[in-house]
């Protein structure tokens, strides 16, 4: 029997990932460029649209090192895209946070990221519910 690691649904499944994944990372990068943004600077916008992080949870999230953040935090807080702040919890530790002008560009920035958007529009709710199930299920 083979091992299910070499079995031709499986290599075709690492493959189509793959494949989404590259796609989805192209488009990801021609979007950030036509904010006039790298793609690391569109993911850490993104992420501080959703809630203002740390430096170090930055990092962790993006998986890199912090100074490497914090190379990009400069870079967005000089186009104003991002502000440094205080976390009220800790007043030690600075919060990156968007600005007004930072929350929308990473509107518009996901606003035009079509690939994924699209094709998972041909699929019904219960197909997307399986996929993102599945999905979870892989990576938990």
């Amino acid at each position: 029997m083979p091992s299910r690691r070499a079995d031709p649904v499986t290599v075709e499944v690492v493959e189509l990932i793959g494949d989404v994944v590259a796609r989805y990372h192209m488009e990801y990068e021609e979007a950030a460029a036509r904010h006039q943004l790298t793609g690391a600077q569109a993911k850490v916008l993104n992420l501080l649209s959703l809630e203002p992080l740390p430096m170090r949870r930055i990092a962790q999230k993006l998986r890199c090192e912090p100074s490497n953040v914090t190379g990009i935090i400069d870079r967005l807080e000089t186009r104003g895209l991002v502000e440094r702040r205080p976390d009220p919890a800790d007043r030690r530790v600075k919060l990156a946070a968007p600005t007004e002008q930072g929350v929308e560009t990473a509107e518009r920035l996901r606003e035009s990221l079509d690939f994924a958007r699209e094709p998972l529009a041909g699929l019904s709710e219960e197909e997307r519910t399986a996929l993102r199930d599945l999905l979870r299920r892989m990576l938990a």
